[in-house]
C-alpha cells in the first residue's frame, strides 16, 4: 500500500480538470429540499423582483458542490484513498442566476507531502467569462 506521502508526490502540480453545467430551476429547488434553506433569495422570483439582483439566485454552497465534483474528477485514475478536508477562503464573488452555465476549473497548486495534501485552486465562472466563485480546496491522503 502507498503511504499518503507517496500518494502526494504522485500527483503533478497544475494537474487540472473543466466541467460546466447550466444551473437548472430543479438544482436550486432540489438543493433547497436537501439542505432545507428555501430562503426567498432562492425560490421567490416575486421577491427577487424587488431586489438589486432582479431575480432568483442560485445558492452559493451549490457552487460548492460543483467544486466537490471536479475534485473527484482531478482524482479520477488515482489509485489512492484520498478525502475532501475542506475548502479555505472561498468566496461567492458574483451571483449565479437559474439558468447561467457555469464553469469549473480545479488546478492542484500545491503539494504537502508530510501531510499526505494537495491544495488546489477551484474558480467558478459563469457564461460570461465572470468568476464568481473561487476557493482553495484541500484533499488528504488517506
Amino acid at each position: 500500500m502507498t503511504t499518503p506521502k507517496e500518494a502526494t508526490e504522485a500527483i503533478e502540480i497544475g494537474r487540472t480538470v473543466r466541467f460546466s453545467k447550466t444551473v437548472g430551476e430543479s438544482d436550486v429547488y432540489q438543493f433547497a429540499g436537501i439542505t432545507g434553506d428555501f430562503s426567498p433569495n432562492h425560490v421567490d422570483e416575486e421577491y427577487m423582483k424587488r431586489t438589486p439582483y432582479g431575480r432568483r439566485i442560485a445558492h452559493g454552497v451549490l457552487m460548492v458542490g460543483y467544486m466537490s465534483t471536479a475534485s473527484t474528477k482531478i482524482l479520477e485514475g488515482i489509485p489512492y484513498p484520498c478525502v475532501s478536508y475542506g475548502y479555505d477562503r472561498i468566496r461567492f464573488v458574483k451571483p449565479v442566476f437559474i439558468g447561467d452555465t457555469i464553469a469549473v476549473e480545479y488546478r492542484v497548486a500545491e503539494k504537502v507531502p508530510e501531510k499526505g495534501q494537495l491544495l488546489s485552486q477551484v474558480t467558478v465562472t459563469n457564461q460570461h467569462g465572470e468568476v464568481v466563485t473561487v476557493a482553495t480546496h484541500i484533499l488528504k491522503f488517506v
